[in-house]
């Protein structure tokens, strides 16, 4: 006999529960597969970097500038955020395995570069076009991303026997460990999109 309360409409209610984790496993097989981009990932973590250093820039501005120059506050948040920023393309973006002290001067000659350019374009910004410093601060920053992600691809990251994996996308490298490393850092991000511990 069939009971009139096991309409279709329950049972796809009765089914969803089981549509859930096969959408949930393909969602994360996307993000696993978009990580698997370098480009993409540079552009997350330029995203997160951006925010750390401008957000540190703002705050500091807002205490440390109340008592003492605007240049000074720009020089201490620069100083954290490239460390900050170094571990963090370093660790998700490049997978780089060479010497870490030397992956850190060439970061940091790059950036020495790009603050060179923001010491000079964030007065010419305040005091000949007369902005404020936090929106003069956010322009100069977007224009040195632009030259701050060729420097890093050409020669603070570049191709060679320490980091394989340069191109667009990681490529499948020979030595069985590397595989393990490309698939934990991109375990490690899917785990904060999706809310879970992976293992």
């Amino acid at each position: 006999m069939i009971d009139p309360a096991d309409s279709p409409a329950d049972q796809e209610g009765a089914d969803a529960p089981l549509q859930r984790p096969g959408i949930r496993r393909r969602a994360e097989t996307t993000i696993r597969h978009l990580l698997s981009i370098q480009i993409v990932r540079f552009g997350l973590i330029g995203v997160v970097n951006t925010a750390f250093g401008y957000g540190l820039f703002i705050a500091l501005q807002l205490t440390l500038g109340t008592v003492t120059h605007y240049l000074v506050v720009l020089v201490v948040s620069t100083v954290i955020a490239i460390v900050q920023a170094y571990i963090l393309q370093r660790w998700l973006v490049f997978r780089h395995k060479g010497n870490w002290w030397a992956g850190l001067a060439r970061f940091t000659t790059v950036y020495f570069g790009a603050f060179l350019f923001n010491l000079a374009a964030l007065p010419l910004l305040v005091e000949i076009a007369h902005l404020p410093v936090i929106p003069a601060q956010g322009i100069a920053i977007a224009v040195q991303a632009l030259g701050t992600y060729t420097a890093h691809k050409l020669f603070t990251f570049r191709s060679g026997p320490a980091n394989p994996d340069h191109g667009s996308t990681d490529a499948k490298s020979s030595d069985p460990g590397s595989g393990s490393d490309s698939g934990s850092a991109n375990l490690r991000v899917v785990s904060l999109a999706t809310g879970e511990v992976l293992s």
